[in-house]
């Protein structure tokens, strides 16, 4: 019995390990950079819908990481389709040039919530259009590249 119990367990830990990504892979790193995004991203969303106590310098410094990190994970795009569990459709590859384009337009809007946030005090109300933007930059990209 305990010897069964050992394969089983044994094999449970070898399939789990082979469904992690290595983190140095081109797949793993856009995988950490878009978690970033998404984190930095829910937290301005949360300050703007007072699901989380607004912080104009924590807001700010907060479209700083965002737009910083929009620059990244697309040096993790190889010109071919890399395998592992990607999110990104086929079409990221196939219509490489739209892609890039949303790339450059999600770009853009993070450098506007960016020059928003320079003057302080910060109000909540020139932040939410400039903030819409961003997650319709995201959505955007997620509709046409992602699979959900």
């Amino acid at each position: 019995m305990f010897k069964r119990l050992t394969v089983v367990l044994l094999a449970a830990l070898a399939l789990t390990a082979c469904d992690r990504v290595d983190p140095n892979s081109p797949l793993g790193k856009r995988k950490a950079i878009f978690k970033d995004m998404l984190k930095t991203s829910e937290d301005l969303g949360g300050m703007l819908r007072g699901r989380l106590p607004f912080d104009g310098v924590k807001f700010a410094g907060g479209a700083a990481t965002l737009d910083a990190l929009s620059h990244e994970p697309w040096q993790h795009f190889p010109q071919v389709r890399d395998e592992g569990d990607s999110s990104a459709r086929p079409e990221v590859w196939e219509r490489q040039a739209r892609f890039h384009d949303l790339a450059r337009q999600l770009e853009d809007v993070t450098g506007e919530l960016v020059d928003v946030t320079r003057s302080q005090p910060l109000d909540v109300a020139q932040l939410k259009g400039p903030m819409d933007k961003v997650e319709a930059a995201c959505k955007a990209c997620h509709t046409e590249f992602r699979n959900h």
